[in-house]
């Protein structure tokens, strides 16, 4: 067994060591001087009461930047989501803001449908699309902007540090996830890949004409990670495709087990669909399951295990302290194998089934990564 794991735990040192270095290479860029003032116009989709969401959406109304508007979007005109708009809107009366009620989407991506609506209102060519989960401060914009000031680039995605809700195991341990695992994974992928190919959802900008020549929300709304997709259309097409150097607040808030275990188990699958090769890929991601496995098979490897806690910590605090500035990981670095060993078993799990349920309702993925409406959940 150990000529079978052997070559496994190297191949997750090899990929440790590639994440310190790939945080290195994030790090070298600068971010830019604030010399574009470009019109923006912020895009936000809405649906309910996120935890925290006046406080999320203040910080855009916030915002130290001359020019810019917020369009938001809801599925119904009942959505308590609007009362909160209104408090922020009578609050800061110099910000344009336009309401949408969009009603049933034509299709099962509703989040894409409310921005492909926000997107046709928007008065900008400079567009940034943000969840209502999200928390920045008031330089997001300026930076943002002069990144696009230089002409070339066409897609941008803003790092995120995750932040659970009180009260809930679960989505701490996702949390910690997300700022050590997710991200490590994609700033890897950027330094092997000479570039970014892909964009990730929280907060992305992009041009609308960028939007419209990789095929148009129609196209992207066909599927559950329409943001990866849109950032590897743009690439394919020769648009510059970019990590910004903005790093925004991800406020993932409270889940009980079942539901955060439900939410996973959709990350994986839809993952698996979107990147096959890739998410095979995701077993060197996770050194320690596998020192743990080849300790089992064979007991006197076991300084290998030492060895890789190491390094697992080091690519760990690269990654969560050094480029996205997360206090939970240093303060709750214990925390981070049990991580480690619920995401293999997540991942383990991402390779059976194709439905998946998201906000009440069940879909199937399909295997281009497209996915279709199936009926509502019981």
């Amino acid at each position: 067994m150990i000529l079978v794991f052997g070559p496994l735990l190297l191949g997750a040192w090899v990929y440790c060591v590639l994440q310190i270095l790939a945080a290195r290479d994030y790090l070298r860029q600068k971010a830019p001087s604030r010399t574009s003032a470009e019109p923006v116009s912020i895009l936000k989709p809405l649906h309910g009461l996120d935890d925290g969401l006046e406080s999320n959406l203040e910080t855009f109304f916030a915002q130290d930047y001359p020019a810019f508007e917020i369009l938001f979007a809801a599925r119904y005109a009942d959505d308590p989501c609007w009362s909160v708009v209104e408090r922020l809107r009578s609050r800061y009366p110099q910000v344009p803001v336009r309401t949408f009620i969009t009603g049933e989407p034509p299709y099962p991506n509703a989040k894409v449908y409310s921005l492909s609506i926000m997107m046709d209102a928007a008065a900008n060519d400079l567009l940034v699309m943000s969840d209502s989960d999200i928390r920045v401060d008031p330089a997001m914009l300026g930076t943002i902007a002069s990144e696009f000031g230089n002409g070339n680039t066409g897609v941008a995605t803003c790092p995120y540090r995750a932040v659970p809700g009180r009260g809930s195991f679960w989505s701490l341990l996702e949390a910690i996830g997300m700022n050590t695992e997710f991200w490590g994974t994609a700033l890897t992928a950027r330094l092997v890949e000479r570039g970014v190919h892909f964009a990730v959802g929280p907060t992305t900008a992009a041009r609308r004409d960028v939007i419209r020549a990789i095929g148009g929300w129609d196209l992207l709304a066909q599927y559950l990670a329409e943001d990866f997709v849109m950032g590897q259309l743009a690439s394919a097409k020769g648009y510059g495709v970019i990590l910004s150097s903005y790093v925004v607040e991800h406020h993932i808030g409270t889940q009980a087990m079942l539901p955060n275990f439900a939410h996973r188990l959709r990350w994986n699958r839809s993952t698996r669909r979107s990147r096959p090769a890739g998410y095979v890929g995701q077993l060197f991601t996770n050194p320690l399951p596998v020192a743990l496995a080849a300790i089992l098979s064979a007991p006197w490897t076991w300084p290998a295990l030492v060895f890789t806690a190491i390094l697992r910590a080091a690519a760990a605090h690269a990654v969560s302290w050094s480029v996205l500035r997360d206090p939970l990981c240093r303060r709750m670095w214990w925390l981070i194998p049990v991580q480690d060993l619920l995401s293999f078993a997540f991942w383990v799990a991402g390779f059976f089934g194709n439905t998946i349920g998201w906000r009440g309702r069940r879909y199937r993925l399909l295997r281009d990564g497209r996915f279709e409406f199936t009926g509502t959940s019981k």
